[in-house]
């Protein structure tokens, strides 16, 4: 099967808990012996793979696909995109001596963009204790999901895109032997009020577990 038909949504298919069921059947699929969280170069190949960027596709494509409850209507249509802890992205340096603003950025945790499918999305997402603000940053420090079905009702709500009305956001938790740790979140933003429910929790709470466990971080 060619990789975009990945995103094709039978007809059959006609309420939430089935159509994540299919979202996932695919990614996993998709994404099977393929460890790579982004885009890495291997030296002997020079091939680059990145299951998070290929997820961002499937699941967007997959949402616009589905018309029973988002498709591609400019009212009830689905903005997404990862984020993910800083400290997962690596950083360019000219010299062993960190510069102040390395030194300001290292004293503040943020979460950056990752892949993402939509429109422009915030570059950054600041979870420093005292000064984190916003969905995605309680997910994160949380470690649970955040559903809202009014983002104008949820305090402190960074508006990336204006026109959003409802969001849901999902950490992606690693666990070790020595405990969880938070690796960033998936954020979806729904242009209609209570866009997403249970179902869709449940939904994008099962994908980013095989996320998570798919990939070497």
């Amino acid at each position: 099967m060619p990789h975009a038909d990945a995103s094709l949504v039978p007809e059959t298919i006609t309420t939430k808990t089935a159509f994540w069921e299919h979202v996932h059947e695919q990614l996993a699929a998709l994404i099977d012996g393929q460890r790579n969280w982004a885009c890495i170069p291997f030296p002997s190949t020079g091939i680059t793979v990145s299951n998070l960027a290929n997820a961002s596709s499937l699941i967007f494509n997959a949402l616009a696909a589905f018309p029973a409850h988002f498709g591609q209507d400019p009212h009830q249509a689905v903005n997404w995109c990862f984020y993910l802890d800083q400290s997962h992205f690596p950083v360019a340096r000219l010299s062993a001596t960190p510069t102040a603003h390395e030194k300001t950025q290292s004293s503040n945790r943020q979460l950056l963009l990752g892949p993402f499918s939509g429109k422009p999305a915030c570059q950054f997402i600041n979870t420093t204790p005292g000064r984190a603000r916003g969905v995605c940053a309680d997910a994160f420090l949380k470690r649970e999901t955040v559903l809202v079905e009014d983002v104008n009702a949820y305090p402190g709500h960074i508006a990336c895109d204006g026109e959003t009305k409802s969001e849901i956001v999902c950490p992606l938790i690693l666990h070790t032997d020595s405990g969880s740790v938070p690796l960033g979140v998936l954020d979806l933003d729904c242009l209609r009020l209570a866009g997403f429910d249970g179902d869709d929790r449940k939904g994008l709470e099962k994908i980013v577990a095989l996320l998570v466990e798919a990939c070497d971080w």
